[in-house]
C-alpha cells in the first residue's frame, strides 16, 4: 500500500516498528521505506515468495497505521467519511473501502473493522496514517470520537495455505470459523489480539493486531510453531510481488489523488447507492460523463521489465504509464498494471512500454494474474 522506493540509507533517522531489533539480529536486509527502516528480505524474495504461495510468509506489517473512532454517530461519520457501506458490517465484519478527497481522487485506501455499533477500528497506510486522521477529524460533525491509535498497536501477518494450522497452535480463537474479512478478538500465546483474516498477498491467512511490547515473542513463537510447516520470515519485497499478482493495489502507485476508485478498477468499494458521502458527487459526474481511463493488466511479450512510471504506446503514440511491474515468481512471466484508454483497458490489446526509451512488445491481460484455489 506504500510506494516500494526502497533506499540504502542511514537508519539513525527512521522509523522503527517494535519488531526492529528482531530483524537486525534475523540478519534481514533493511532499507529506508518511506520512512521506515524495514526488511526487504531475509533470504531471498524469490524464496519467500514461493514459501507463502505453497506453505506460509510472515510479516512484520506494524508500520501501518490504526484509528479508532467510537460514540453514539460513529457509523455516521465513517458512511460520511468512506466510500463502501459501513452501516451494513456487522459485528466482527471488516471490509476494504477508500477515504476520498471532495474531486474523487484517493486520500487512501483502508480497511474498516465493526467492533461494535458504536466502536470502529481502521487499518490505513503506513505514509497516509497521519493525513488519514486529520480527515477524518476535519469533517466529523458528528457524535464520534476519532484516536489516533498507531502507537498502542503492532501488527503480524501470517500468509499461505499453512498459516492456519501454525497459527491454531498458539490460540484458542477457532481460526476454521472465522470468515474472510472477519475478524475476533482473542489471545495469541496468551498475549490480548485482534485476529483478522485479511492480508495482502492473496493467500488465505491472518492479520494480528496486538500491544507493541507483546510483538518480538508473538513473532518468535509463531516461527518456532511454523516450523514444521515451512513458515519463513518475509519482507517488503515478497510482500510487493505477491500483491502485484493478485493484483493488489498500492498506494502512490494504482492509487493517488488524482485517480478515482472506478478508473482504478476498484467500483466495488464504491455503494452509489448508501446516500452522500466525500466524493460522491465528483463520482456521479464522472460516471455521467464516462471515464476516459482505466487500469489494466499486462505480460511482457518482448524483452524487459515494465517498471512504475513508463509510459506506455499503443499504435506508435504514448496512452499510458505503468504503475507496477516486475517478475511474476509463480507465472515465470513479467507482469505489470498500467493505466489506458477505455477503450483499450481490455486483456488482448497489443502495446508497447518504454523500457530503456526503447519499445518493448506487451499485451493486457486478465487479472488478477494468480487466483488461488479454494477449498
Amino acid at each position: 500500500m506504500l510506494r516500494w522506493g526502497f533506499r540504502m540509507t542511514s537508519s539513525a533517522a527512521l522509523k522503527r516498528t517494535p519488531l526492529h531489533t528482531v530483524h537486525c539480529a534475523s540478519g534481514a536486509k533493511m532499507v529506508d521505506f518511506g520512512g521506515w527502516h524495514m526488511p526487504v528480505q531475509y533470504s531471498s524474495i524469490l524464496e519467500e515468495h514461493h514459501a507463502v504461495r505453497k506453505a506460509a510468509g510472515l510479516f512484520d506489517v506494524s508500520h501501518m497505521g490504526e484509528i479508532e473512532v467510537r460514540g453514539p454517530q460513529a457509523v455516521q461519520l465513517i458512511e460520511s467519511v468512506s466510500t463502501n457501506a459501513a452501516a451494513r458490517l456487522k459485528i466482527g465484519q471488516a471490509h476494504y473501502s477508500a477515504l476520498l478527497y471532495n474531486h474523487g481522487g484517493f486520500v487512501d485506501d483502508i480497511l474498516v473493522h465493526k467492533v461494535a455499533d458504536d466502536h470502529f477500528f481502521l487499518c490505513v497506510n503506513a505514509s497516509n496514517q497521519e493525513k488519514d486522521f486529520a480527515h477524518i477529524r476535519a469533517h466529523n460533525t458528528f457524535d464520534a470520537d476519532v484516536e489516533f491509535a498507531s502507537e498502542r498497536y503492532a501488527q503480524i501477518a501470517v500468509q499461505g495455505p499453512r498459516g492456519l494450522e501454525i497459527l491454531q497452535q498458539l490460540t484458542p480463537a477457532r481460526l476454521c470459523e472465522i470468515k474472510y474479512y472477519w475478524f475476533v478478538d482473542a489471545e495469541v500465546s496468551g498475549a490480548r489480539a485482534r485476529i483478522a483474516r485479511t492480508g495482502y498477498t492473496g493467500e488465505d491467512g491472518f492479520e494480528i493486531y496486538t500491544s507493541p511490547a507483546e510483538a518480538p515473542r508473538l513473532w518468535n513463537e509463531i516461527l518456532e510453531a511454523g516450523k514444521p510447516f515451512g513458515i519463513k520470515p518475509c519482507g517488503l519485497g515478497a510482500r510487493n510481488t505477491l500483491r502485484l499478482e493478485s493484483k493488489m493495489a498500492l498506494y502512490g502507485h494504482e492509487l493517488t489523488a488524482s485517480i478515482n476508485p472506478f478508473e482504478a478498477d476498484l467500483g466495488w468499494i464504491v455503494k452509489m447507492d448508501k446516500g452522500d458521502f466525500l466524493g460522491r458527487a465528483a463520482l456521479q459526474k464522472s460516471l455521467d460523463a464516462g471515464l476516459s481511463r482505466k487500469l489494466v493488466g499486462f505480460e511482457m511479450t518482448g524483452r524487459g521489465i515494465g517498471r512504475d512510471g513508463y509510459e506506455v504506446w499503443i499504435a506508435g503514440k504514448p496512452a499510458g504509464w505503468v504503475t507496477s511491474g516486475g517478475p511474476s515468481p509463480t507465472l515465470n512471466k513479467n507482469i505489470g498494471l498500467c493505466y489506458l484508454p477505455l477503450a483499450a483497458a481490455l486483456p488482448g490489446v497489443e502495446i508497447e512500454v518504454i523500457v530503456r526509451n526503447q519499445p518493448a512488445a506487451a499485451v493486457t491481460a486478465s487479472t488478477p494474474f494468480y487466483k488461488r484455489a479454494r477449498a
